[in-house]
């Protein structure tokens, strides 16, 4: 099907219908409303809260259903609203007034109320009714067959979530972070977890028309999931949830636009589950990918400073800085694979640090003694800190000071320095080689 010139991948893009329309606004409007409530629940680390509840909607289902013999919107989804409080209170009074936790007490309402939907909805579908035609749609969603009033409705109830969560932001991220804090700040904990509770009900009747009971869960957990990846800041983390929501939905109804027989609410969840893959590999705060080239990059700086220290002690002993060293020897004092020596020396020469004479053997360059000295003097006054100030024997401070001595800032060696009144020898009386220029410019301050 083309409009026009267009082929169907492109034609999705000018809305050519009313159906398109509709599915499309209404798909992201529950990703959007999902996406941003749930990293209230996300971080409370309630993410099961939101299945059970989900799975508990299908009972309201069916029940109103058969209470008034009509599928109707509102109807039906008020049954839904209905059973979904009744699945909270249900995971609140077995919490209270028995010894199981709040995971066993979710599990057992999951399973229960999602048995009892899939009871009734079996004798729905066998007793003959043909208005029951359909219903089973609520399961996986039934977005493509949504109507004008549907959007609507969707619409104002996310409308109605946005604003609470708007109005309550500060008092949700206390309750979220530290509910023991919001105690002693006074806050009614209890009133704003039964509201919070409230808009998980109303975001799970908002989504089981296009996504369905069964992976409504899904929308309200993997969009926040997806979010933490980016940022530490809650704020930044809500928007960042409901535009990926958001995405999830447009991308669900374009592919369901491409291939009629393609389900949306299964695709919107595929689609989120895929950006949740995303960030955990390429997300720059905590990505795999990030998180793995900064480790490597620690380590390759680790591994250069190491040498270049041990270059710098070597030449000491020999009463000259720029004493040549090889391999083997360097080996001896800084055990390590032989491959990686040879990288290691080879990233030093390339940054003018050190240099090979014509034997292979290496040497530290002007600007090589100087690094090499700062590395030493941070070195040693770290161990004449633990010596003196924590009271550590002098043979048991060299690899605590070996760990510590590549993360010590201008600031804080200034701080040792002054702490330690600016001393000439490390407890094994060896000699402090001078400071670094900011640090002696904060001591003399």
């Amino acid at each position: 099907m083309t409009i026009g010139a267009l082929p169907p991948w492109l034609s999705f893009f000018t809305l050519p219908s009313i159906n398109v329309r509709l599915v499309l606004s209404g798909c992201i409007i529950l990703g959007l409303c999902s996406g941003v409530l749930g990293c209230f629940t996300f971080l409370r680390k309630r993410a099961l809260l939101g299945d059970a509840l989900s799975h508990a909607a299908l009972p309201g289902v069916c029940m109103a259903f058969l209470l008034t013999g009509t599928k109707d919107p509102l109807i039906i989804l008020a049954g839904a609203a209905v059973s979904c409080w009744l699945g909270a209170i249900s995971v609140d009074l077995i919490t209270r007034y028995t010894r199981c936790k709040e995971d066993s007490a979710l599990g057992m309402v999951l399973s229960v109320y999602f048995a009892v939907g899939i009871m009734l909805l079996t004798s729905i579908q066998h007793s003959g009714n043909a208005a029951q035609s359909g219903l089973d749609k609520f399961l996986l969603g039934k977005a493509p067959s949504m109507l004008d009033r549907d959007v609507w409705t969707l619409t104002i109830l996310s409308v109605i979530i946005l604003g609470a969560v708007a109005v309550a932001y500060k008092e949700f991220k206390i309750i979220s972070f530290d509910p023991g804090f919001a105690q002693t700040l006074g806050l009614p904990v209890r009133v704003l977890e039964v509201v919070l509770a409230t808009l998980i009900v109303l975001a799970v009747v908002v989504g089981i028309q296009a996504v369905g009971v069964v992976l409504m869960s899904a929308m309200l957990v993997t969009p926040a999931a997806a979010a933490r990846f980016w940022t530490d800041r809650l704020s930044i983390m809500a928007v960042l949830a409901g535009v990926f929501g958001a995405l999830s939905g447009a991308a669900g109804a374009y592919i369901s636009y491409l291939g009629p027989g393609m389900p949306t609410g299964p695709w919107m969840v595929i689609a989120v589950t895929s950006l949740f893959a995303f960030s955990l590999l390429f997300a720059p705060l905590r990505g795999f990918v990030p998180r793995f080239n900064r480790t490597r990059r620690t380590r390759r700086r680790t591994a250069q400073e190491n040498i270049l220290r041990t270059l710098y002690v070597l030449g000491e002993r020999e009463n000259r800085l720029d004493a040549s060293c090889s391999e083997t020897e360097l080996l001896k004092y800084r055990p390590m694979r032989a491959s990686a020596l040879l990288s290691t020396l080879s990233q030093l020469e390339k940054k003018g640090l050190v240099a090979e004479d014509s034997a292979g053997c290496y040497a530290l360059t002007s600007d090589g003694i100087e690094t090499g000295a700062r590395l030493t003097r941070l070195h040693r006054l770290w161990e004449l800190y633990l010596a003196t100030k924590l009271e550590l024997a002098a043979d048991h401070v060299h690899d605590d000071a070996e760990e510590i001595e590549h993360i010590i800032t201008p600031e804080l060696e200034a701080r040792l320095t002054a702490a330690l009144a600016n001393p000439g020898e490390d407890p094994h009386a060896r000699r402090i080689p001078g400071g670094h220029p900011a640090a002696q410019a904060g001591e003399q301050t």
